[in-house]
């Protein structure tokens, strides 16, 4: 089932923050059913980052069943990322 496009609070700083740095940000929030975030282009790799808002409890910041499931089948790596920081991490430094 297709839920509503939810946007986490800090997707717009985190965004903002990727892109000054150089990335190419797609927000992929609209395709739902558990896809991640932000599809992030940056220094020639692609990056697939699922947003959680860090200033929530982490009981709040748990992967949803839907994102559970895309995660376990993607052929792929995502990272899950709650801040600027983290972010920029993930993408400086990629597993």
């Amino acid at each position: 089932m297709r839920r509503a496009a939810k946007v986490d609070a800090n997707q717009t700083e985190i965004v903002k923050a990727l892109r000054q740095i150089g990335a190419v940000v797609q927000s992929l929030a609209a395709v739902g059913n558990g896809c991640p975030d932000l599809l992030v282009g940056y220094r020639n790799r692609l990056f697939l980052l699922e947003l959680k808002d860090g200033n929530k409890p982490k009981s709040a910041q748990k992967l949803t069943p839907d994102q559970v499931e895309w995660h376990r089948v993607w052929a792929g790596h995502v990272v899950v990322v709650n801040s600027v920081e983290s972010a920029i991490a993930a993408i400086n430094n990629p597993a």
